[in-house]
């Protein structure tokens, strides 16, 4: 039996134990984190299946991934040893899994889950679609607590100050802003659950979740105190002093349950129900809850010119950390081949080399030839193909900077391309630019433009199966909320603010042969006012220019080709300062103008 079908026996033993007919393994943490930490990585343990979104249901004769376009090849493979049975997600005419429960439980089953890592918000959702089947949630059971003998503990790695330099704000104003919003919701307190938010309020950042710089932690903001919960070993003594002198209390990261309990059962409390998990929530009456979005969260998605300071300058060293990768590679093929792990080995040691770096904002995902059609492939030391100086590479990468965080795709020929992949490079492209020339009037969605990086590919009869752009964190989350561009509408409920930091990243993806994907991060700005209002657009803040061996000039407008030369003439501008003369002349070659 195969270790996985191993532990899935375990888990339905335990569930019987509990009389349970099912049992449902999210991805999240306590606090709905997208990336978590090891000890909650229940849903990897049990299904064999790493990537960051999925879901897993276990029932007594049958085992369910859940997941999305983005993940179906990567996941085939990673199920194909055991009896995980692939659930597409997103698919027309395939079940989501709360419809699969509904159709595939008998009438009163039980259906079990942790509290603790489910939101308010997904139970709702679930009672929605199987409420009327008369099927009890039992949200009391960890089960993983008893089965996954070796589970990694909690992490107590210390925190570390963002210093104000950087984020050109103080904890006092910011709690100062949130609590001028709490009052006008007339609310007496405010639960912070989600770890990105809490490192922003106090600016701090930690090390407890790979490729995003934080800190497992709750928050509650007064209207006169604050409370940090937090592991005390985590905060060291000159922080916490301080973080003491500015009247924030430190607490146990374990004592916030019996904190929301200790609160008076007259005062609100403002909560969000899509990251306050079951647990939490069960500990409030209703009495006190105000139900609403994170205070912060919009706050910290609008980048300070302080932030915005930095970004520009970030850009500029990641590229020339690209930069070098890329002449490294091609150097290095001219006499043997090398793996696509190697290479994002090699990414790191340039990056590293840059000031102010802190690690990947994200796994790395180098496809080469059909790897780049898996949309979030990752190779690793064992499983990783030979790059030759033929075909297509798809590089997709970041970094964390103190001063910001970077998110970049490039996609190169490294030998001649054939016609079709230059065409439907091209067409991407294209779409690319469309986006990135764009102005639109205040209020605009992302949902209103996704359209726009698409006509191209659309007109040959082509797509792509994810999103078009997220938000960025400034030494934060690589994805990052509210602001997304999505086919989706209810994941594109935010307007485009000035200061927002946003992906532009349309693809294409030929399985088993190659793929394509272009992504600047693009920086929302003021384009002027009429008597119709505000209007934005998006200045591309990445640098580093795009491959002329893949762009077929004669698909390109007159408009589009002005907009290319514009674009590597900022990227000479920017870069060039920072290179060697030899790295120079080959930027020089690479931006040349295009016809």
């Amino acid at each position: 039996m195969s270790t996985i079908n191993n532990r899935i026996q375990r888990l339905r033993k335990a569930m019987q134990q509990h009389q349970l007919d099912a049992y449902i393994v999210p991805s999240s943490d306590a606090h709905q984190s997208e990336y978590v930490n090891a000890h909650w990585k229940s849903r990897a343990w049990i299904s064999g299946f790493t990537g960051s979104a999925g879901l897993v249901i276990i029932t007594q004769n049958h085992a369910g991934l859940w997941t999305d376009s983005r993940y179906f090849l990567q996941a085939e493979t990673e199920l194909a040893d055991s009896e995980m049975v692939l659930h597409r997600q997103g698919v027309p005419h395939a079940p989501e899994h709360n419809t699969w429960l509904r159709d595939n439980l008998p009438a009163g089953a039980t259906i079990g889950i942790d509290g603790q890592v489910f939101s308010l918000g997904q139970l709702q959702r679930m009672k929605q679609v199987i409420g009327s089947k008369n099927v009890t949630i039992d949200t009391s059971h960890d089960l993983f607590k008893t089965i996954w003998e070796d589970r990694p503990s909690l992490p107590l790695a210390p925190i570390l100050e963002h210093d104000v330099q950087y984020a050109g704000q103080s904890r006092i104003d910011k709690i100062a802003t949130i609590r001028k919003k709490m009052q006008s919701k007339g609310v007496a307190y405010h639960l912070v659950t989600t770890l990105d938010d809490i490192a922003w309020i106090f600016n701090i950042r930690g090390t407890d979740v790979d490729f995003n710089p934080l800190a497992l932690a709750y928050a509650v903001i007064g209207l006169k105190d604050t409370w940090l919960f937090i592991a005390p070993q985590k905060v060291p003594t000159e922080l916490g002093d301080t973080l003491k002198k500015e009247n924030i209390t430190l607490l146990a990261y374990s004592s916030i349950q019996k904190f929301l309990l200790s609160l008076p059962k007259r005062d609100k409390i403002l909560i969000n129900p899509a990251t306050i998990n079951i647990a939490l929530f069960d500990l409030l009456t209703s009495q006190q809850i105000v139900k609403g979005y994170t205070i912060s969260t919009p706050l910290k998605a609008v980048k300070n010119s302080v932030e915005i300071s930095h970004l520009r300058k970030t850009m500029a060293k990641d590229g020339v950390a690209l930069l070098q990768l890329y002449r490294w590679l091609m150097s290095e093929l001219n006499h043997r081949s090398v793996t696509e792990y190697e290479v994002g080995q090699q990414l790191v040691v340039f990056r590293s080399k840059q000031g102010e770096y802190r690690g990947e904002s994200f796994p790395a995902i180098v496809g080469y030839q059909g790897n780049g059609a898996i949309v979030h492939y990752r190779p690793s030391s064992n499983n990783s193909s030979d790059i030759k100086k033929e075909g297509i590479l798809l590089l997709d990468s970041g970094g964390q900077y103190e001063d910001g965080t970077t998110d970049i795709t490039r996609t190169f020929a490294l030998g001649t391309p054939t016609d079709e992949q230059r065409t439907n490079y091209t067409l991407v492209l294209k779409g690319h630019i469309a986006l990135s020339q764009l102005v639109f009037p205040k209020g605009t969605k992302g949902v209103q433009i996704d359209a726009l990086a698409r006509q191209h590919l659309w007109q040959h009869h082509l797509n792509y199966g994810h999103g078009t752009g997220h938000g960025v964190g400034f030494f934060l989350n690589v994805h990052e909320g509210p602001q997304s561009i999505s086919p989706n509408a209810l994941r594109s409920t935010a307007t485009f603010e000035p200061g927002m930091l946003t992906s532009n990243e349309p693809g294409f993806y030929k399985t088993g042969e190659y793929g394509i994907r272009i992504e600047n991060l693009v920086l929302c700005v003021e384009a002027g006012k009429s008597d119709f209002g505000t209007f934005y657009q998006f200045d591309s803040v990445s640098l580093f220019p795009y491959d002329p061996q893949l762009i077929d000039v004669s698909l390109l407008t007159a408009k589009e080709i002005d907009w290319i030369n514009t674009y590597h003439q900022k990227v000479k501008d920017s870069l060039s300062p920072l290179l060697k003369e030899e790295e120079r002349v080959w930027l020089e070659e690479q931006c040349k103008p295009i016809l």
